[in-house]
């Protein structure tokens, strides 16, 4: 749950300076064009580190209340294509919840790593986007 009403967070998430900030190992986000952009980003999965280079795409977006971020990032350690789909549903007056689905194809050393720290990962990251946005609505209130 965070505390902006949809139309505040679906602002927040269409920006790109907020989204390079909250979401957690990207470095860079740069637009390519309306609602798409290249993307490099940091991230450690256990004693391995590495930078991943590619794009990042927000679809299939219905107005204020969904839509798809598309992640397909390479790097020497593998690959991942990730869609994740998020719905923004209003709760009360200041407090949305953010119901969100995942799938992320991996290649590589990463898709060596298993599936069960890849889910590991991708619950702490989900975990700090949600914190950092939260903290980027209290710090822009």
């Amino acid at each position: 749950m965070l505390s902006a009403n949809t139309d505040v967070l679906w602002k927040m998430l269409n920006d790109p300076k907020v989204l390079e900030k909250v979401t957690p190992g990207i470095k860079t986000l740069e637009a390519q064009g309306e609602d798409s952009y290249k993307a490099i980003s940091e991230v450690k999965i256990g004693p391995v580190k590495g930078e991943f280079k590619g794009d990042l795409a927000l679809k299939d977006k219905v107005e204020g209340e969904s839509c798809v971020v598309v992640l397909d990032q390479k790097s020497k350690m593998g690959n991942v294509v990730a869609e994740i789909g998020m719905t923004l549903v209003q709760k009360e007056e200041n407090q949305t919840e953010v119901q969100y689905t995942g799938e992320a194809k991996m290649s590589g050393m990463l898709a060596r790593m298993g599936q069960r720290i890849m889910s590991g990962v991708v619950s702490t990251l989900s975990k700090q986007f949600f914190q950092a946005m939260e903290k980027e609505l209290q710090d822009s209130q």
